[in-house]
């Protein structure tokens, strides 16, 4: 590993450089959900815009063929609902029915 590696931003969301990516890969982590899972890379507010395209070419320069890596489970980011936007949604629901 290179001390450069240190100052290359991968994850700008959650502040991961290219040695933390690596560092990752050479634990063992093979898959783009594990690196997530693990670093949390690719669930910040971009959701993984930025980094899923260089996170696999990471691994795939680590060995692993780009056509066998599964392209990973991307979520929506969520919001918190109050309980009383909830119960005032069901109250006009009701009202309808």
């Amino acid at each position: 590993m290179h001390d450069r590696d240190q100052d290359i931003i991968v994850c700008r969301c959650e502040d991961l450089t290219l040695a933390d990516i690596r560092a990752l890969i050479q634990k063992g982590y093979r898959t783009l959900d594990e690196i997530r899972r693990i670093s949390r890379c690719g669930m910040g507010p971009c959701q993984g815009r930025t980094c899923r395209a260089l996170v696999q070419r990471e691994l795939q320069a680590s060995g692993i063929n780009i056509k066998d890596q599964v392209p990973g489970v991307f979520r929506p980011p969520t919001k918190p609902v109050t309980l009383g936007s909830i119960a005032e949604g069901a109250g006009r629901r009701s009202d309808h029915a």
